[in-house]
């Protein structure tokens, strides 16, 4: 069955240089889903199976230490092993959900998850950017359509603080990009979309800070919430937040966990 009553199984997927995985593992862990670290030695292999586990993640770091390319070289690992296969099989069921943050976003846009109108670049500084920027979240939930915020639920219009590390986090949007929706962008410290430098620190087209698949089940981001979800984790805090144990981006993992619940598959 791949129904678990008190928690769901996510797989957190790390490569040779991924840097990300603990921090993911807890984060998940704290919305109250069971985290499983898996390594691309447990994928590769014919009787492992994604059949049981509702969510996988791909976390961030430098893959192969970037040596061919953000991305490039743990993408080229999955495109020509039987991974590729497991994965399609994952993201084609209607009750799972898939997120990539940094490394794992640029990995996800390169595995063409989000088709090939969009494109990861380097940063517009020319430089690795590690910054606390702002972005707004928006919200693409509508009920009529079925289309629930698989990780935004209840989220849409805050504006929040968060880690970025990287130097090829530019979106590139080369074509019509409405198979996709950009669930975040980045925001001045008046609170307002903005491509200006260093408030966008990469200069995404469209102030992009992720992208995700209309439904919202697959999401891809540069920026690192696994890095803020405790508040003594962010460098600034409003004052009425002080006695607060979490930041807010922990909802982001308590969304998908609701998410998941309510779209529980019951085999017999």
């Amino acid at each position: 069955t791949r129904e678990t009553r008190n928690n769901h199984l996510v797989a957190i997927v790390r490569e040779e240089g991924s840097n990300g995985d603990r921090e993911m593992g807890m984060a998940f862990k704290a919305a109250r889903f069971r985290p499983i670290d898996v390594t691309m030695t447990d994928l590769i292999k014919d009787d492992f199976s994604l059949d049981k586990f509702r969510g996988i993640v791909f976390v961030g770091g430098f893959s192969y230490a970037d040596t061919l390319g953000a991305g490039n070289g743990w993408a080229t690992v999955i495109e020509n092993t039987n991974i590729k296969n497991k994965l399609q099989r994952f993201i084609q069921r209607t009750d799972t959900f898939s997120l990539g943050v940094c490394n794992g976003c640029q990995l996800m846009i390169k595995l063409g998850i989000f088709g090939t109108g969009v494109e990861i670049e380097h940063n517009t500084s020319g430089r690795f950017e590690s910054r606390f920027s702002y972005v707004e979240v928006f919200d693409n939930s509508d009920r009529y359509n079925n289309i629930e915020n698989t990780f935004f639920d209840g989220m849409g219009a805050s504006k929040l603080g968060i880690w970025v590390a990287h130097g090829e986090g530019r979106f590139v949007f080369n074509k019509d990009n409405s198979d996709i929706h950009i669930p975040l962008k980045y925001i001045d410290v008046h609170g307002n979309v903005t491509m200006k430098y260093p408030y966008n620190p990469n200069g995404s087209m469209n102030s992009a800070a992720a992208i995700s698949t209309v439904d919202g089940r697959h999401l891809a981001m540069m920026p690192h919430p696994e890095r803020t979800i405790m508040s003594w984790q962010a460098p600034w805090i409003p004052t009425h937040w002080s006695s607060y144990k979490y930041y807010p981006w922990l909802y982001m993992f308590v969304s998908a966990y609701k998410w998941s619940t309510r779209n529980t598959i019951r085999t017999k």
